[in-house]
């Protein structure tokens, strides 16, 4: 199955719904459903897929939540790829965010960014499953992209780097949020201690400590994957990355 993603729609159109002004909306068909608006239809597509997953929303399926006929959905939405890119950028206009601090250090800002963006993917897991290399440049993508980028604003980045660094944090955040839902997946079916229970007696017979020295102790140590902290430990080293970077001296120019 093709993988969904974002930009994989009519751009013009797509565009044309994204910066939509209130009251826009196409007019409605006659019939029960006349209040229906591109508003809702988006909400709606949203709750489907925060409950049942993306493979799960399919116009049919929304239309049947809606109480709609398929042909009526395509009055509001062309279709599913344009539907996908609205979802998102409604989803990004409504990201919980605290009260900025002028004076907030730099790192305490991009944490900030890091689990502001964590949180999103916690209540729209849908998010982290659906590609978003070309985003829907829309008001809620672009508003986030300038807050985030402020996080990075001043701290000795050129644009390109500022640009690149907020790139790589979310880049960490989405990678962190699938390997949490994954192993949430693996834990809902069986637990770790359930899976250690019987795991433990085959690999200790198993396991040769000369052949393995390192795997056996480190993994002795660590036990069952633990998101919370692997979380930690990644958003560090991102940070600590980021610090070297914006402290290093400037390198100059060799002589000839």
């Amino acid at each position: 199955m093709a993988k969904d993603r974002s930009g994989a729609g009519d751009p013009v159109r797509t565009l044309r719904l994204l910066w939509r002004e209130p009251g826009q909306d196409p007019p409605a068909r006659r019939g029960p459903r006349q209040g229906l608006t591109v508003d809702a239809v988006v909400r709606a597509a949203t709750d489907l897929a925060d409950e049942e997953g993306l493979p799960a929303l399919t116009m049919r399926a929304l239309a049947r939540r809606l109480g709609v006929t398929p042909m009526t959905l395509y009055t509001y939405v062309p279709g599913k790829d344009e539907l996908l890119d609205l979802m998102l950028d409604e989803a990004y206009r409504h990201m919980d965010r605290g009260r900025r601090d002028p004076g907030e250090p730099w790192r305490s800002k991009v944490t900030r960014v890091a689990e502001d963006n964590r949180a999103l993917l916690v209540r729209h897991p849908w998010i982290a499953d659906l590609a978003v290399t070309r985003p829907p440049l829309g008001p809620g993508v672009i508003g986030k992209y300038d807050r985030e980028l402020a996080a990075f604003d001043g701290i000795g980045l050129s644009d390109s780097e500022m640009d690149a660094a907020l790139t790589h944090l979310l880049g960490f955040v989405h990678a962190n949020a699938l390997a949490a839902a994954d192993a949430a997946a693996h834990n809902s079916r069986q637990s770790d201690d359930e899976w250690w229970a019987v795991s433990a007696p085959l690999l200790e017979r198993a396991m040769d400590p000369e052949r393995y020295p390192l795997a056996g102790r480190v993994g002795g140590t660590v036990g069952a994957y633990d998101p919370e902290v692997v979380w930690a430990f990644g958003l560090r080293c991102v940070l600590e990355g980021l610090t070297r970077m914006v402290e290093a001296p400037a390198p100059t120019a060799g002589r000839g």
